[in-house]
């Protein structure tokens, strides 16, 4: 919908305030994006109300899509010419009648389309938003390896459609990665879905060559390079929008293995409520982020989101009195208004040599992508120390893991406890599909044993959540992704710990006696609140046994 149309429609039922609107205009002119973008990433207005203004706009009820996907066998009721021609899905249906979601429901033609597919039944018109309706048509989708057959019988620009379909398949099912594993007689392509690799289709292996090298030269590689390993990025054109990739060509004993990470820009909507964080992990992230100087390290496994937890706290800080700026490698998402560097070996442009001209910049606030070596760690300690607030994602299993790891990188102990603010440890684990979510209530007897401590003694049978699986989540049970926690904040006490050199166990020791919550703790938390499922929670980070020892000595201490 067009700005100008979508500025009457809120305004008219009183949805956005004048000021808000014009807010959006300018930002809208000046990052060239739509004004809901904008207020999206302000919290002035969900989807779910942008869609109820505008059905009420057009006198028609509105389908709320999103949260109430019809089945695959539904869907399929309607042909698909006549689904894609319209832009139409059915909704619902009963013995009178039909209710049909398009988000052009007053379009000419629609209801005489219907009426013969549906006959002696009366037929509802409804408003939905264009990308749920895109969602439901997905079902109308053959499997890659048909359309990989239409395409070799054609035998005509094969590693181009190939791949096209390849790269549209990885958008429609939101893969984070693509892998393209070359076998003895064929190809697999698999996709990262949700933290976890499915198989999405296969193609003779005598089409690879062809493949690669369209692979190598969208992303600016060498083509006659086939024994050494190479990283570049490339950009996927799809409905006048560019989807970024980043590629990387390893050689196997094989052939060269290709894996592309599909870079999303769905960070621009995304907000700190929207990570996974508790209300008090949230409120302490926040206050440490409002300090003029210091340092907040979010710890982790690749993979494991830390990137865009930073990437949504600093949008959220992100105005025009802001100098924000950024080193990383690789630049994963583009945000309006903040200042983003790429390393580049070529020419030598690391993070240190980075990160020194960007102090001279005269930032406010800095985001260093990784803390890898110890010239990184103490230019960004020396940078947090004179003035300006430091983000930055290092490499740790844990919270208090991370202080003795940097301290063993050399920086010294009294620079690390004044600058240190907040330290960060973060996993990603799968959620339960809210369409098919149910009770799960686990027996005493049938309770796994790593987790039988951590449930209150004498209860026979505890309760928990699964998804029972269905056309939403693809059979999973699960739809989605969310963060799990732990959070070391920087005390006077901790403090003084750091200057000790402490190991990692007795920075839990005190972090627990000052409230730590493990990862594990968090998810158990999440588990109880039927957002994440037990098995999901002892696959990413089972119980820490450790951190369930300090646990017990703080309770018995507390009797």
């Amino acid at each position: 919908m067009e700005d100008a149309q979508l500025k009457k429609i809120l305004l008219a039922g009183n949805y956005v305030s004048e000021r808000d609107l014009a807010n959006a205009q300018d930002d809208a002119i000046k990052n060239h994006r739509p004004i809901a973008d904008y207020l999206f990433s302000e919290g002035l207005l969900t989807k779910d109300i942008m869609g109820q203004a505008i059905a009420e706009s057009l006198d028609v009820p509105y389908a709320d899509l999103n949260s109430n996907q019809p089945p695959r066998e539904q869907v399929l009721k309607i042909p698909e010419e006549t689904a894609k021609k319209f832009h139409a899905v059915l909704f619902d249906q009963s013995d009178v009648s039909v209710s049909v979601a398009s988000d052009a429901p007053t379009e000419k033609g629609l209801s005489e389309a219907l009426t013969p597919l549906f006959p002696n039944k009366k037929i509802v018109l409804l408003y939905s938003l264009f990308e749920d309706i895109a969602t439901a048509h997905t079902h109308y989708q053959k499997s890659l390896d048909t359309r990989f057959s239409k395409i070799l019988e054609k035998k005509h620009r094969i590693a181009p459609e190939l791949l096209d379909e390849i790269f549209l398949d990885s958008l429609t099912f939101h893969a984070s990665d693509i892998h393209f594993d070359p076998q003895a007689h064929e190809v697999v392509v698999r996709f990262r879905i949700d933290g976890v690799l499915h198989e999405a289709g296969r193609f003779p292996r005598e089409h690879y060559p062809n493949i690669l090298n369209r692979v190598k030269v969208m992303s600016a590689m060498r083509i006659d390079e086939h024994f050494a390993a190479q990283d570049g990025s490339l950009q996927f054109i799809h409905d006048e929008k560019a989807v970024d990739m980043r590629t990387s060509i390893a050689p196997t004993i094989q052939g060269e293995k290709v894996v592309l990470r599909v870079l999303k820009a769905y960070v621009e909507g995304f907000a700190l409520g929207d990570l996974g964080l508790s209300p008090r992990d949230q409120s302490l992230l926040e206050d440490a982020a409002h300090k003029p100087f210091g340092m907040i390290v979010v710890a982790g496994p690749t993979g494991s989101g830390k990137t865009t937890t930073l990437y949504s706290l600093i949008k959220s800080l992100n105005r025009a009195e802001i100098n924000i700026t950024t080193i990383e490698d690789p630049v994963e998402y583009r945000v309006p208004g903040i200042n983003q560097i790429q390393v580049n070996p070529l020419t030598n442009l690391t993070f240190a040599k980075g990160l020194k001209s960007i102090v001279r910049q005269d930032p406010d606030m800095i985001l260093v992508g990784e803390i890898r070596d110890e010239e990184t760690a103490e230019i960004a300690v020396n940078a947090a120390l004179t003035g300006h607030l430091l983000f930055s994602t290092f490499h740790a299993n844990d919270a208090a893991t991370a202080i003795p790891r940097l301290l063993d990188m050399g920086i010294e102990q009294f620079l690390l406890a004044s600058t240190l603010e907040l330290i960060i440890a973060q996993r990603l684990v799968r959620k339960i599909c809210e369409q098919c979510r149910q009770s799960d209530p686990i027996l005493a007897k049938d309770m796994p044993s790593s987790l039988a401590p951590h449930i209150e003694s004498g209860k026979k049978k505890v309760s928990f959540y699964r998804g029972k699986g269905c056309d939403t989540c693809g059979q999973s049970g699960y739809h989605g992704r969310i963060g799990i926690f732990e959070f070391i904040r920087i005390t006077p006490a901790m403090k003084e710990l750091v200057l000790k050199h402490p190991s990692t166990q007795q920075v839990l020791e005190l972090a627990r006696e000052e409230g730590f919550r493990s990862l594990f703790e968090d998810g158990l938390e999440k588990a109880r609140l039927g957002v994440t499922t037990i098995e999901e929670l002892l696959r990413v980070a089972p119980p820490n046994p450790d951190t369930a020892r300090f646990s017990k000595k703080k309770k018995k201490s507390a009797v």
